[in-house]
């Protein structure tokens, strides 16, 4: 099924259009002039248009680079009742793929449809994976092609799956294919901000916002003219849901300590891996604000559903690992091995056990005994068990990595007050660590306090005020 577009200002031909495509299993939607088309196209980017040309206010002609801007690669279909060569040259200049003239029968528009489609559908499955997303399988070509129908348009964009399946290489492939692809894409993840301090990351603050405050900048500020990456948008808390929303409709933030809004020109990719539409039928997550977020959509499948990329992701990861030899490849019983086992952790625990084996075979053949063990229960380092071992070992690694990317981030921004980057670290892993032992003691402080090594009390004074 193929979303698709009809723009003609004839009650009649719209309606047996859509009916003609509907019955073919089309998503078809119909507007009646070419300033009605340009609005839904920003929130459905058709796969294909079919564009009168005489309309009401602006010609369909003339509006196809507007059509082009938004959706770049869709074919349009040209259709008239006044056919001369004048016409059809201006069409074919402006970019239609085909040229219909009035009265045209069910055959021809369906044989239209169909081949321009189905040469849609095998440019995108042999254009190279964009922004580093690796594959070759079907579920993959399918990513793909979501991916290159983002980057085409400016709507915004939710990109849902499971730890560990590429949601920020989605997203920093949408931007790099993107019109934004000159501007800046920030990424913040939401999920690994303490509440007060996310607000200030998002909106910045004013000179003078609070004792010795020097004006700062925030995500938004800094993604102008480029693109907004929100990780993990489902764990925002309510208040901060509430200023996404305003931020997304008025296009304006107000800086803390400001009293005046100050535009912004930013594109909002968001991703998340929780069932955001469950979150909001228990309260959790706004409506309004899903609805915002989910005006398209990419899913990422799981490793589990694309295990033919396993070889194509191991070759890929073996060319960037760190610790791999130029000539380094993999044996077929290490790929072998590769298959036969589970990663709940998907390519995210792939590439980690990847690396770990390069640096185990030293510049040799990767074989079967070079991988790492799995973590206890099969579950990955992101997963709900403690990892131990080589699991635990990794985890102190990621975990090192992550602070160093923390500090060179803060410092590389300028963004540090003198004096106070020892305790905007510890308030940031401070709430992500006493966060996750409560999640993992199923909310029972005493049990949390204990592993903690805090008192009951010291423990609730850690934790947000509700």
């Amino acid at each position: 099924m193929s979303r698709i577009l009809i723009v003609d200002d004839e009650p009649a031909i719209g309606w047996s259009l859509g009916e003609l495509l509907d019955d073919r299993g089309h998503f078809v939607k119909i507007a009646a002039s070419a300033e009605e088309a340009l609005e839904i196209c920003r929130h459905f980017p058709p796969e294909l248009l079919l564009l009168d040309v005489r309309l009401p206010g602006r010609d369909g002609l003339s509006a196809i680079p507007d059509f082009r801007a938004l959706v770049a690669t869709a074919p349009i279909v040209v259709m008239t009742a006044f056919g001369d060569l004048d016409t059809a040259v201006r069409a074919v200049e402006a970019g239609a793929a085909e040229y219909l003239v009035k009265p045209f029968d069910s055959t021809q528009v369906t044989a239209i449809v169909d081949r321009l489609l189905e040469r849609s559908a095998t440019a995108a499955a042999s254009a190279p994976p964009p922004g580093g997303l690796v594959g070759s399988s079907a579920v993959m070509q399918r990513v793909f092609a979501r991916v290159a129908l983002a980057a085409s348009s400016e709507l915004p964009v939710l990109i849902t799956g499971a730890t560990g399946t590429g949601k920020e290489l989605a997203a920093r492939a949408i931007h790099a294919h993107s019109a934004r692809r000159a501007g800046a894409l920030v990424p913040v993840n939401l999920a690994a901000l303490p509440p007060a301090l996310i607000e200030e990351e998002l909106f910045g603050h004013s000179k003078g916002a609070f004792s010795g405050a020097t004006a700062r900048d925030g995500a938004f500020a800094r993604a102008d003219g480029g693109t907004l990456f929100l990780d993990e948008v489902g764990d925002a808390a309510p208040e901060v849901q509430a200023r996404l929303l305003r931020v997304l409709e008025a296009r304006e933030i107000l800086p803390l300590g400001a009293t005046a809004p100050c535009p912004v020109d930013v594109r909002v990719i968001a991703a998340t891996n929780r069932d955001l539409a469950a979150d909001v039928a228990v309260g959790r997550f706004r409506t309004d604000l899903l609805h915002r977020l989910r005006v398209f959509t990419v899913e990422m499948p799981a490793l589990a559903e694309r295990l033919d990329d396993l070889p194509a992701l191991v070759s890929h990861f073996l060319t960037g690992s760190p610790g791999c030899g130029p000539l380094q490849a993999a044996s077929e019983a290490f790929l072998d091995a590769v298959v036969d086992r589970p990663w709940p952790g998907n390519v995210r625990e792939l590439k980690a056990a990847v690396d770990v084996a390069a640096v185990l075979a030293r510049g040799g053949t990767l074989r079967p005994e070079h991988l790492p063990p799995p973590l206890p229960g099969g579950v990955t380092v992101s997963g709900t068990a403690a990892p131990t071992g080589e699991g635990l070992f990794t985890a102190n690694a990621r975990l090192q990595q992550a602070v160093r990317a923390w500090v060179g981030a803060q410092i590389g921004a300028g963004t540090p007050r003198e004096g106070w980057l020892h305790e905007d670290f510890l308030k940031v892993a401070e709430a992500a660590l006493t966060s996750e032992v409560l999640a993992r003691t199923d909310g029972n402080r005493t049990a949390a306090a204990k592993i903690l090594g805090l008192d009951r009390s010291t423990l609730r004074g850690k934790l947000p005020r509700e």
